[in-house]
């Protein structure tokens, strides 16, 4: 199984590469069909304007800024979203209580709860904000299924050998609820850099990549508007990768 998983893993880096060049090839002659820089800029263009964007110190600090709102936003939300789940684990009338109000979260477009918080609260704290509330259900609904997991004969077995209640989370819990954190959290990090963006995009505070895409749009510099986007898919797949592998390294099965 190993073999076959390092020859899947090594056609898959091989491939990479070509597939990359096709789809630049595809890019380039759209652009050249339509030839209209303002609607589809060249990939020399959107180089040349991603190379002027990182020798900018300002760059930098727009998204340092934007990974600081969807980091916090996020681990947030993880917290906040593990604390409901376990309270309602505990207590089923509590699960009802929880329950509607987090389906409701989770079914509203992410849109209108940003133009929402954007009335209640300053535009600095709206992508904090968000990334939180996108995350929130996701964990909830994830670890709850996590902690309803274990074999009912090992509660059981528990229960007969009346294993200590430490011993129970560490031992039963824990590893069953894993996997299931695991996955909550690898697609609310994917969910909540996309959701945080939008938000800046709307709420354009001051040096972040938010508003870096829409001071692009206002002044119809669409290489810098392609650039900027590139910039937050490098983003986004760093980050998941680094969440992957820290997730791996402390035993979450993925």
């Amino acid at each position: 199984m190993s073999g076959l998983k390092k020859l899947k893993n090594s056609v898959l880096r091989h491939t990479a590469l070509p597939v990359l060049l096709v789809w630049l090839a595809v890019w380039y002659a759209v652009s050249e069909l339509i030839g209209l820089e303002l609607l589809i800029p060249s990939p020399s263009a959107v180089f040349d304007s991603f190379i002027t964007l990182i020798k900018e110190k300002e760059f930098y600090i727009s998204c340092l800024n934007s990974l600081y709102k969807v980091i916090a936003g996020w681990s947030a939300g993880i917290i906040s979203g593990t604390l409901i789940a376990i309270i309602t684990g505990i207590s089923p009338v509590l699960r009802e209580f929880f329950k509607p109000v987090l389906h409701i979260i989770k079914a509203t477009p992410v849109a209108s709860f940003i133009i929402l918080a954007l009335v209640l609260m300053s535009s600095g704290q709206v992508p904090f904000f968000t990334c939180a509330l996108i995350t929130v259900p996701v964990v909830w609904a994830n670890i709850s299924e996590g902690l309803l997991s274990p074999d009912k004969k090992i509660l059981e077995m528990a229960d007969f050998f009346k294993m200590p209640l430490k011993k129970r989370i560490t031992d039963i819990y824990i590893p069953a609820v894993l996997p299931y954190f695991s996955a909550a959290a690898t697609t609310t990090m994917g969910l909540s850099w996309k959701a945080g963006i939008a938000a800046e995009v709307i709420c354009t505070p001051a040096d972040t990549i938010g508003a870096g895409i829409q001071n692009a749009k206002i002044y119809l510099e669409t290489p810098s508007l392609f650039a900027w986007t590139i910039t937050v898919i490098i983003l986004s797949m760093l980050l998941e990768k680094l969440l992957t592998f820290i997730l791996k390294k402390h035993g979450g099965k993925l």
